[in-house]
């Protein structure tokens, strides 16, 4: 029985999940640990198979989920393979652990803005534990292609899809190795603010407050608007507060970084806001 793969063409896949233009690199220091972690499990000249078909956009899907990775790429077949990769996850009392070192002002402000710093790594080595998969057991992967070479070049696209999704969102690397980020930040020790706001189910309900029937008394007086209006006029401290507390968005394709790009915009949206709610005029652009 001979293992050799004859290489045929890939089928052309439209709208599939193109790898982002390198320009240099990576951004972000915890995308390109990844990928040297891959190199380091002698995968280097393996992973150069997988950058061409993560650059045509062969990767159909991509679903990243607690332990593991679930993808589907086009290959020469018919139909797209199934790739899956499961990463050995930390075990709880090993994360409650990393979330007590963690849990100072500076390191948890810097996990709520989406960034990774670098020192997270260390205070993971310096409880034995590793951020980055340490050794080749660390991975179980499998692809339903017909090459026997692990990992397959469709094995290794999702792995460059991956650094990328990295570089967005450092939190992903967390849920690979068994932890959500809102579950996370909780052992450190914040509470989202959206938790905060739950009402207490015993609690009864106020009864809703019907609407005024009158048009002029529903909208009230122009006078009543003027005082309203002046009073009311506030740009927030924080932009984008939701957003920055959500994390970044996946598979991000913007030209600029997706949250100081957000930040901007609901910047600029609270100026002009307040603009209008005191009836100040702006200049035409």
């Amino acid at each position: 029985m001979s293992y050799y793969y004859e290489y045929t063409r890939p089928k052309q896949v439209k709208g599939g999940i193109k790898a982002k233009p390198r320009r240099g690199g990576l951004q972000s220091w915890w995308a390109e640990r990844w990928l040297k972690t891959l190199e380091d499990l002698d995968m280097g000249a393996r992973l150069g198979r997988g950058k061409t078909y993560a650059n045509r956009g062969q990767v159909v899907s991509l679903d990243v989920r607690l332990g593991g990775v679930r993808a589907k790429v086009q290959g020469s077949g018919v139909t797209p393979y199934n790739v899956t990769i499961n990463i050995r996850k930390i075990d709880e009392q090993d994360w409650k652990r990393l979330a007590e070192k963690c849990a100072e002002p500076s390191i948890t402000a810097d996990l709520l803005m989406g960034r990774m710093p670098d020192y997270v790594e260390k205070i993971f080595d310096g409880l034995g534990l590793s951020l980055f998969p340490s050794k080749i057991g660390d991975l179980d992967t499998d692809c339903t292609c017909p090459d026997w070479a692990n990992p397959c070049k469709h094995i290794a696209a999702v792995y460059i899809l991956l650094g990328d999704e990295f570089d967005r969102n450092p939190f992903l690397i967390f849920r690979l190795r068994g932890a959500e980020r809102d579950e996370f930040l909780e052992m450190v020790g914040f509470k989202p603010a959206l938790a905060e706001q739950r009402v207490d189910e015993t609690e009864e309900e106020t009864a809703p407050i019907p609407l005024p029937a009158d048009v002029a008394e529903f909208w009230g007086s122009v006078e009543q608007h003027e005082d309203r209006r002046a009073d009311s006029a506030h740009i927030p401290e924080m932009h984008a507060a939701l957003v920055q507390q959500l994390g970044r968005f996946p598979f991000w394709r913007g030209g600029s970084d997706f949250m100081p790009a957000m930040i901007n915009i609901y910047k600029d949206a609270s100026r002009r806001g307040a603009d209008v709610a005191v009836g100040r005029q702006q200049d035409a652009e």
